[in-house]
Parts: structure tokens; sequence; C-alpha cells
């Protein structure tokens, strides 16, 4: 019996820290989710898109992201040992999780012509992110 309680509540501990770290992420509309009750690091990432420009016109269907990132390092181990300078990026392609990046050039593919809007977050080793947030956001068109 004690080890079914344990089980249990082993599984339900999972679930609350899966849940909180997907409520983590960003809303539909790019905007930070409210305030947890747990506290985050804060981080030394300095965070900015390259390319595309924001405002310009890309000649799809795949764009090239580039990411400039300063005072922090990507990481490939994923870890609940969270350091400041340490972490992975997150790309949206209008609010929508496209990649967990190692790395920061990559080719954006299958775009459809019409506006788009690019977000890219450093976030901490356990893929959730730091506080406050660290986000560079661009907006771009897209022509074939």
């Amino acid at each position: 019996m004690r080890k079914t309680i344990g089980r249990v509540a082993a599984a339900t501990a999972l679930i609350v820290v899966a849940s909180a770290c997907a409520s983590g992420g960003p809303s539909a509309d790019g905007s930070p989710p409210p305030p947890s009750s747990s506290r985050r690091p804060s981080s030394t990432a300095k965070l900015a898109i390259v390319a595309p420009v924001n405002g310009s016109t890309v000649v799809g269907p795949t764009a090239d992201l580039r990411v400039s990132l300063k005072d922090a390092r990507i990481v490939k181990k994923t870890s609940t040992d969270l350091t400041p300078d340490e972490g992975h990026i997150h790309v949206l392609l209008d609010g929508k999780l496209i990649s967990m990046s190692y790395g920061l050039e990559q080719k954006i593919p299958d775009l459809t012509p019409g506006p788009h809007r690019v977000q890219v977050e450093f976030v901490a080793t356990d893929h959730a992110p730091f506080d406050p947030r660290v986000i560079a956001v661009t907006s771009f068109q897209v022509k074939r």
C-alpha cells in the first residue's frame, strides 16, 4: 500500500512540474504568461534577432533566422541545475513553437506569402523561461 501511495505521489508531482513548465510558455499572441507562484531565476543574457530585419520583405518560402546572444551561452544539456548564463533557444513563428535550438542560425521553411512574426526566447536549461523573460521579436513579410 505504501509503495502505491508513493508512486501516486511521485506521478502527481511530475504532472504538477510538467504543467508549471508548460504554462511558462507564451500565450498564442506571444504575450508572457501570468506570474507563477514559483520564482524563476533571472538571466544575464542579451538577445537580438539579426535577420530577418524587422519590417523587411523576404523572398520565400524559406527565411534565414540569425540570432545574437551576449553574456550567456547555449548548452545542449537539459538540467534543473539552473545558471543565469546557460540555456537554449526557443523559436516561435506566428505564436507557435517551431524549434528548440542549440544554435544561433537556422532556416525557417514552408513560409506562406504575407506577414509573419518570429519570437526568439533564451530559456533556462530546464526549457522554462527566465524571470524576466529574455525575448526578441521581429515581424517581416514573405513574397514569392
